[in-house]
């Protein structure tokens, strides 16, 4: 044996290492832990910074992702329809709130132009 085979023996004289797995497993793993990649790319120009790009990519399964606080694409109209069907809801509510106030508002200058003429004509 050599020496690096002595470093992965038990006493019993049997090898071990790392065990091997197959991709299903480790894709598992990774999406039941997470994976994260960050990373910064700058490019600079006789020590002027001209570009900085960042770099965080997170992998994990869905439940993962939420258990961290991660879930943008709930409320992602172009990702959800859900969140499409609210945004046009609120959108929907808006307007019409918008034009409430502008007949309310209409209402009221033609209630004051009435009570002008009616007042001039006394």
């Amino acid at each position: 044996m050599t020496d690096l085979d002595h470093r992965y023996a038990d006493p019993d004289g049997l090898a071990y290492g790392p065990t091997a797995g197959s991709l299903a497993d480790l894709l598992e793993r990774v999406l039941d832990k997470g994976v994260v990649i960050a990373g910064d790319i700058k490019i600079d120009l006789l020590d002027i910074e001209l570009l900085t790009i960042r770099l965080r990519l997170f992998i994990a399964s869905v439940d993962t992702a939420k258990k961290a606080g991660i879930d943008w694409w709930e409320t992602d109209p172009a990702l959800s329809s859900r969140a499409a069907r609210d945004s046009l809801a609120d959108e929907n509510a808006r307007l019409r709130a918008r034009l409430d106030a502008l007949e309310s508002a209409l209402e009221g200058d033609s209630a004051d132009a009435v009570e002008e003429t009616s007042g001039a004509a006394r």
